[in-house]
């Protein structure tokens, strides 16, 4: 069962990711029949704990907290992706797993996880900005870069920030069933379980484009007419080169196809066009290219993981401007 639950602080924990897994576990709501767990924070290093943005914390437990927990959380901090950690800290969470604890790694707090081996051979995920260096640092973690969160049991990651709510929730639901985890997420007025993945949140800049090159140029006329058919061979034809010579020096420059690529730019202009205008989802589909709504949603499922309906949702924070 999950009673005890223990988040470890190292300097430059960040606030929100701290809060978060404070206000799931270490909130007395017994009023309301929900479980109240056993609840601490544990330095990693010697305290006051110097804290993200600008304040320090003290606490009266040390590591040696974490040999009774049946779940230690690590929030994300600052510098997380860089620095490294405290042989200490690393022997205790390796210790925790090896005698059946759980571990919670909220958005760059995997780096810690990693840094402990306990990603290697494991699903996981991180913050979408972060995924490729955590790649790099940890290459036998098997990193699920579109996801909110993994229950890769007994470790489990979330995505950046709010991602760190789901995998808190998913747990108590997991344990204590959904009329906690709904009691909970109430109680902190979000929702207890969210659709999709961190996918339709992550930004794809169009990398820089040289009009000399003919790849680059390529690119360029493409971005520039994503509404229209384009196969590999007008493309070739525009670049003198064969279909097949095009198609090779293509792969070699941008790492993927040119269809990839330009289903890609197409949904970042769904994307825009969901977010500002008013525009029906079957006239932005075929603005963007996809040919109708159903053409559209198919490629949002499969990429995203949402629909245009939802996304607009989401993202339509502010009154849309009209697009000619």
């Amino acid at each position: 069962m999950l009673t005890n639950v223990v988040t470890v602080l190292t300097h430059g924990v960040n606030a929100f990711e701290l809060g978060v897994v404070c206000e799931v576990f270490g909130m007395d709501r017994s009023e309301q029949g929900l479980p109240v767990y056993d609840f601490a924070l544990a330095a990693a290093e010697p305290p006051p704990i110097r804290a993200h943005p600008g304040f320090t914390m003290d606490t009266p437990h040390g590591l040696e907290r974490l040999a009774e927990a049946d779940l230690i959380a690590v929030p994300a901090g600052q510098d997380y992706i860089e620095r490294d950690f405290p042989a200490d800290l690393l022997d205790a969470l390796r210790a925790a797993v090896a005698r059946g604890a759980r571990v919670l790694g909220v958005c760059s707090g995997a780096f810690v996880l990693g840094a402990a081996g306990l990603l290697d051979g494991r699903r996981c995920t991180t913050h979408w900005r972060y995924t490729d260096t955590l790649s790099r640092r940890h290459p036998g973690a098997l990193i699920e870069p579109g996801v909110l969160y993994v229950d890769a049991d007994p470790v489990i990651t979330s995505a950046g920030t709010a991602a760190g709510i789901d995998a808190c929730l998913h747990l108590v639901r997991k344990e204590q069933g959904n009329r906690v985890a709904n009691a909970i997420a109430r109680r902190m007025v979000v929702p207890p379980h969210r659709e999709g993945g961190q996918a339709q949140y992550i930004e794809h800049p169009l990398p820089p484009v040289r009009e000399d090159d003919a790849i680059g140029a390529a690119l360029s006329w493409m971005q520039r007419h994503l509404d229209e058919d384009v196969t590999v061979e007008r493309l070739a034809a525009r670049a003198h080169m064969a279909p097949r010579t095009f198609a090779r020096r293509f792969l070699q420059e941008t790492g993927t196809t040119p269809y990839q690529w330009m289903l890609g730019q197409r949904l970042l202009l769904a994307q825009h066009l969901l977010e500002e205008t008013d525009l029906t989802v079957d006239a932005l589909a075929a603005r963007a290219g996809f040919g109708n709504a159903a053409g559209l949603r198919h490629h949002f499922l499969r990429r995203l993981d949402t629909t245009p309906q939802a996304y607009r949702r989401i993202f339509r924070g502010t009154e849309p401007r009209p697009v000619e």
